[in-house]
């Protein structure tokens, strides 16, 4: 993150990435624990995609808040935005019931959204406190 960013355009974005990558680990868990047989976890599952997803979105406008005005990488805007679109299909495969993507799409997801935020953590150590 570039050295003149606003310390709470940082802070929205490890929060709001930190938030969302919550909601993806609990994703996965609901997802565990229904295909064992508690079929009332679905519509947990079901609800906390809404949730998660709207996080997202504000981990969106947070990278793109770092990016302009924050005057930081675009990067960080374009995965979010890749991001997106990513779980816009999982939703789509999840309620078309097409588990051969939604269960690898939903990892990948897990990945890229832990190696982000851990980068959000880690990258702003340089921020000043304006």
């Amino acid at each position: 993150m570039a050295a003149m960013t606003s310390s709470w355009i940082v802070w929205s974005l490890r929060v709001t990435a930190t938030v969302h990558l919550a909601g993806v680990l609990a994703q996965a868990e609901l997802a565990g624990l229904f295909v064992t047989g508690d079929v009332d976890l679905l519509t947990w599952h079901r609800n906390n995609a809404g949730f998660t997803h709207s996080a997202l979105y504000l981990q969106l406008v947070a990278a793109i808040l770092l990016w302009r005005p924050g005057r930081g990488p675009l990067w960080p805007a374009l995965v979010s935005l890749g991001l997106v679109a990513a779980e816009t299909v999982q939703v789509a495969a999840g309620q078309d019931r097409v588990l051969a993507l939604h269960f690898p799409l939903g990892m990948a997801i897990f990945g890229l959204s832990a190696v982000f935020t851990v980068w959000t953590w880690r990258a702003g150590r340089r921020v000043s406190t304006s």
